[in-house]
């Protein structure tokens, strides 16, 4: 069952200016939970845009939010993977953001979705794909009394060295995790995975952490040669039953 949406582009004060921002979400203005979308180093792109779209229509609907993390920098960035330019400057747009600057962005959008009432901001999932995976799960533990859950896919800088390291917040986490990682991934070799495993036990996290065996870095997005349709189909899968197990939208939004 699907809901039918209403999308728009808009831009959301910060303390650093603006922030260009995808909202899509129920054609209604009845209560929603909300979805923070952490987009991944390539950009805010219209790929994006189809996802989050997605997500704003499953079920009962969602409140869907998908900013531009390089808003300090730029007001658009969309990676060419064909230029090796544009890739150049993906890596330094990426490089300069990290946990802090990704953590105030998010407090931001949990405050305006605070104030609408048409969304429902006690219940909040997050989701993070390759540079934004450890966001999702930061936002979990810094946010932990709004985060109901929260998902990450072939995200990068599992386990660092860092007291903000995803694997050291995971005891502050209360809402149920999805952590996905590919076989094959420079960014998040497997003994990485198997230690955010190992702590993500020790702290008695609920949730699952999955290896999809044969994939590689990016199997979700259709426009990366990664790309793997079996794989797409399962992250989907996991990511809307993570969603419904989690979010719930009141019954007279359904």
């Amino acid at each position: 069952m699907s809901t039918s949406i209403r999308s728009v582009d808009t831009l959301v004060d910060t303390p650093d200016g603006p922030m260009q921002t995808y909202v899509t979400r129920p054609d209604h203005d009845r209560p929603v939970p909300l979805v923070v979308f952490l987009m991944d180093a390539p950009g805010k792109r219209p790929l994006l845009h189809g996802m989050a779209d997605r997500i704003a229509g499953h079920g009962g609907g969602h409140h869907v939010v998908l900013p531009n993390l390089y808003h300090r920098a730029t007001d658009h960035f969309e990676l060419d993977f064909q230029r090796a330019e544009s890739l150049q400057r993906m890596t330094e747009l990426m490089y300069g953001v990290g946990t802090r600057q990704a953590m105030a962005d998010v407090e931001v959008l949990l405050d305006v979705a605070a104030a609408d009432p048409t969304v429902d901001a006690s219940q909040v999932g997050v989701v993070g794909y390759c540079m934004s995976g450890p966001f999702a799960i930061v936002a979990a533990a810094r946010f932990a009394t709004r985060v109901r859950c929260a998902a990450s896919f072939y995200g990068v800088r599992l386990v660092v060295d860092r007291p903000d390291s995803p694997h050291a917040l995971l005891p502050e986490v209360t809402g149920e995790l999805y952590v996905a990682c590919a076989e094959h991934d420079d960014y998040v070799p497997l003994a990485m995975v198997d230690d955010f495993e190992a702590a993500f036990v020790a702290a008695g996290t609920r949730g699952n952490v999955e290896r999809y065996w044969g994939m590689h870095h990016g199997f979700a997005f259709g426009d990366r040669a990664q790309h793997d349709p079996e794989g797409e189909r399962r992250h989907w899968e996991a990511l809307l039953s993570l969603f419904d197990r989690n979010l719930a939208a009141a019954p007279d939004a359904r």
